[in-house]
């Protein structure tokens, strides 16, 4: 589900026009991420918990040159979601296991995907409602900042 469903869904169940709804909900997203950048948590009632976490540095590999790489600690959002959700959700029948990623085949190269397991990876995500990675979600979110209303 896309943030254009939700507000769609949201503006029918309230009667209300799909461009306020859509101004709320953006506004609503804003408040969450202001809060996580201020207070480093928020807690929303029978929903869940966001927190800010550091996460340590390490050692990674570039995966072009198998050059050993330094990785600086860096802050992530988690999410622990709230008893109704983690309820409702393991009571659902359950979903698709998504298909690993290709390992590399020879030294320095990564095996080609089949159009095949392509195609079962988008189906295995549309079909499980997963939501988008989080790098796209923030990209998002700080590109679709509000407008101040009247000035």
């Amino acid at each position: 589900m896309t943030k254009k469903e939700i507000v769609k869904q949201i503006a029918e169940r309230a009667n209300l026009p799909q461009l306020k709804t859509k101004q709320i909900v953006q506004w609503t997203f804003d408040a969450i991420i202001e809060t996580l950048v201020t207070e480093k948590r928020i807690e929303l009632r029978n929903f869940g918990v966001f927190e800010v976490k550091r996460r340590k540095a390490r050692k990674a590999r570039n995966p072009r040159t198998d050059e050993q790489v330094h990785v600086g600690p860096k802050n992530v959002v988690t999410f622990q979601p709230g008893k109704e959700m983690e309820e409702r959700v393991r009571q659902m029948p359950l979903v698709e296991d998504r298909p690993r990623k290709s390992r590399r085949s020879r030294a320095g190269q990564v095996a080609p995907r089949t159009p095949d397991s392509t195609q079962a990876t988008t189906a295995a995500a549309s079909s499980s409602g997963s939501p988008v990675s989080s790098a796209s979600t923030a990209a998002n979110a700080q590109s679709a900042l509000p407008q101040p209303i009247g000035g």
